[in-house]
């Protein structure tokens, strides 16, 4: 018997902001309830439940929720539920549904993201950096730490700068990505930065790990984004026109480090987006909308060339050319992006992935959008889904 493939039915997503000084709970309800009732189901048809990473205290406020609170506080009986902590990024949730409602574990799973990383930052620190007499860490941060690379920024900045150093990038490119999105943020509502950003406004900022500086980084926010996947047959019943999860990719090929990939201008997610075009017969230039990860803006032009828009160290051309903006060839992060729609890790993307192919663009409305690719994680983290609107 052929399995029939996932799809995505409905999304929602609560107000982001910073210091909001909400219950992670409350952004959380706001966000599941209206991605439930978007798909035209209730609570009693969900019965499944996934997130990323689970409850963790390790980072204040980077995963404050698991799925036993929220699954308890929504009043969801569930037949499967699951925390994906390891494996294809933020989009493990995601990816783990599809597979639970393709093997008839669940029909309508409900994937979430919430995050309170604003409210509980301090003076002076950033909540998922590990500061302090007590810190305790493991594994390959045990290296990075004593060498001062507190922190992704630090990391990021490794791969930005043999990246400039093998292809003659400069910060002028990273510049046009940055100030991109932006206009693309002040074109959705929903973005928590609405202030046009100069390519002056972008020189002058502090720098934060060259050859990064302040508008190359994500913002931290507090909010919460839910994603409903449902069975294949269950979703011709819903309200909107399914978005069929067509392929995924979660492949790792080389250490799970951020330094020891043996070409330093490559991530994860070149493997991963590798692996999903051996799952379909759609190709890169199939895509109408591109959704990837941009927890630092050198991450664009590496997702871009990852998956396949163009070759290896090109990308500075398809920059100056205008070919990632809204109205270009390729047009990436429509909504503006974490570098200043805010971070959810990903799911911030994926949600506007759906937006764009179910037409609810508005102003940032790619025309005719059908096609989906969407990229998470940075470093050795990966995840790649490509959707299809039915």
């Amino acid at each position: 018997m052929t399995l029939q493939k996932a799809c995505i039915t409905g999304t929602g997503m609560s107000t982001v902001g910073r210091n909001t000084m909400r219950l992670a709970i409350d952004h959380l309800a706001d966000a599941a309830l209206a991605a439930i009732a978007d798909a035209g189901l209730t609570r009693d048809d969900i019965d499944g439940i996934c997130t990323y990473p689970g409850r963790s205290d390790n980072a204040p406020g980077m995963s404050p929720l698991g799925v036993g609170e929220v699954r308890n506080a929504l009043g969801i009986n569930t037949r499967w539920h699951a925390a994906i902590p390891e494996g294809p990024a933020q989009f493990g949730p995601v990816m783990s549904a599809a597979m639970a409602v393709m093997t008839g574990q669940a029909r309508h799973v409900l994937c979430f993201r919430a995050l309170t990383e604003s409210s509980s930052q301090s003076a002076g620190r950033r909540a998922s950096v590990p500061t302090g007499k007590n810190a305790r860490v493991s594994g390959w941060l045990s290296w990075y730490l004593p060498m001062g690379a507190m922190s992704a920024s630090n990391w990021a900045g490794w791969i930005a700068t043999r990246y400039f150093h093998e292809f003659d990038m400069t910060r002028e490119h990273l510049g046009m990505l940055a100030t991109a999105q932006r206009e693309n943020a002040t074109k959705n509502p929903r973005a928590l930065m609405q202030k046009p950003l100069s390519m002056d406004d972008y020189r002058e900022a502090r720098m934060i790990s060259s050859p990064l500086c302040l508008f190359d980084c994500d913002i931290p926010i507090d909010g919460a984004c839910a994603v409903i996947v449902s069975a294949g047959d269950a979703a011709k019943d819903c309200r909107n026109a399914p978005l069929q999860i067509e392929a995924m990719g979660a492949a790792l090929t080389g250490k799970d480090t951020w330094d020891q990939r043996p070409d330093l201008t490559t991530m994860a997610s070149h493997d991963a987006a590798a692996d999903l075009w051996q799952r379909t017969d759609y190709k890169a230039g199939d895509v109408d909308v591109f959704a990837v990860y941009d927890g630092f803006s050198i991450f664009v032009p590496l997702w871009m060339e990852a998956f396949g828009v163009c070759g290896h160290g090109e990308s500075k051309a398809l920059i100056e050319e205008g070919a990632f903006r809204l109205d270009g060839r390729h047009p990436v992060n429509t909504g503006g992006g974490q570098l200043s729609a805010g971070r959810l890790h990903g799911f911030g993307h994926l949600h506007e992935a759906c937006e764009q192919l179910w037409h609810r663009g508005g102003e940032r409305q790619v025309s005719d959008a059908q096609v989906a690719a969407c990229g998470a994680g940075g470093g050795f983290l990966a995840g790649a889904l490509l959707l299809v609107r039915q």
